[in-house]
């Protein structure tokens, strides 16, 4: 497992969310907080799921919409949307989502490979899936997902 994923002992924490019809989760060590829907100042020339720009206490940090970003229809903000502030290799982003859900504590070995089927390069977004007992929780992997955003940072 990679060292992206922040293990305590065997089990993992993440939080879950929507996005649509579906769940996501990510690890609860790359949040540094989590925020109610503020609007967002928009910046020319930025892909469509860049939404644009917030104060985050005097840092400016870019807002993405998952939802865009992961190929399914742009998120309507509304009162139950949430900005979960990232920290991926020391850049912050926020992750515009639809609600917010769980908070959760996996096992290790509960987390199982994304199938084969999928294409390599959507793959790549999944760290894994996490089988519970109604659904099945995408676990992302925020590197991949926002490799563009750090790259044009670095």
């Amino acid at each position: 497992m990679s060292n992206a994923i922040k293990q305590s002992g065997a089990y993992l924490e993440i939080v879950s969310f929507h996005l649509g019809d579906q769940e996501f989760c990510i690890d609860i060590m790359a949040i540094r907080e989590i925020r109610g829907w503020a609007p967002v100042t928009p910046m020319p020339h930025t892909p469509p799921y860049v939404l644009g720009l917030i104060n985050l206490r005097g840092a400016v940090i870019p807002v993405i919409d998952m939802a865009c970003r992961l190929g399914m229809k742009m998120t309507e903000p509304s009162e139950r949307s949430a900005i979960i502030v990232t920290d991926i290799a020391g850049k912050l982003v926020g992750l515009l989502v639809e609600q917010v859900s769980d908070m959760m504590t996996i096992k290790s070995e509960d987390l199982q490979p994304a199938p084969e089927i999928i294409p390599e390069t959507q793959r790549a977004f999944c760290r894994g899936i996490v089988a519970l007992e109604k659904t099945m929780v995408c676990f992302l992997n925020l590197d991949t997902v926002i490799a563009d955003e750090l790259a044009q940072a670095a």
